[in-house]
């Protein structure tokens, strides 16, 4: 039922910020870039408890109003699980694994409601990555263990508030979606998604400290 009903407000928001976000995007293009490069941390669901996810993200920002490009996210967290098996002479061992993924991203973030200090928009990304159990609580790429292959997709809502030209607070609820979900790997990796974000921007910080310098004048000035 929560599934759904988080399902349904993002095909409502998707419907009507369509003719805004078409209306803006030949504008955006054409207003001036920057690079957008963020190391970010998300928690979400896995069997029940909260789990760490760690991500690193490079792009072009436009404008400040449109963000486009790729990454890689993996678990941070110890996420544990038993194994039983069978030995040769009738005994049940028990083994203690880890789960273990990562995923290369591609992401697109649209700004569609923006004032002096709130900001609204709805980030996206989609990609491909390997989920598999390991023993060692760090990770091994090169390990033995069986790797299972995933597709994801996973949709959002950021809320921003501005505080000063140059430092702000955030917040992002998401919903990541799993296809050809790794169905021997009990964890399912569909859940919804939680962060809280301190955002810092220096170039903003650069242009007001220095307004009269040649690289304010040529990339500023400062701007809510």
């Amino acid at each position: 039922m929560q599934r759904s009903v988080f399902i349904l407000l993002f095909l409502i928001i998707a419907t009507t910020s369509r003719s805004q976000f078409l209306d803006s995007l030949n504008v955006v293009f054409h207003s001036k870039s920057s690079i957008d490069a963020r190391f970010e941390s998300r928690y979400s669901f896995i069997e029940n408890g909260l789990a760490s996810i760690t991500g690193v993200r490079l792009g072009v920002a436009f404008s400040r109003k449109l963000r486009i490009g790729g990454g890689i996210s993996w678990l941070k967290s110890d996420v544990p699980k038993t194994f039983y098996q069978i030995n040769d002479l009738g005994n049940t061992e028990t083994t203690i694994k880890y789960l273990k993924f990562g995923y290369l991203c591609y992401y697109i973030d649209f700004v569609y409601y923006k004032t002096q200090r709130w900001q609204l928009s709805v980030p996206i990304q989609a990609g491909a990555g390997l989920a598999w159990y390991q023993k060692e609580e760090n990770y091994r790429l090169n390990s033995k263990d069986k790797k299972y292959f995933f597709l994801l997709y996973e949709p959002g809502i950021t809320v921003q508030f501005k505080i000063f030209r140059y430092f702000g607070l955030g917040s992002d609820v998401a919903y990541r979606f799993v296809f050809k979900d790794p169905k021997k790997i009990s964890e399912r990796l569909l859940s919804p998604t939680l962060s809280f974000k301190i955002l810092f921007w220096p170039d903003q910080l650069f242009f007001e400290l220095k307004p009269n310098h040649k690289l304010t004048k040529r990339f500023g000035p400062a701007e809510w």
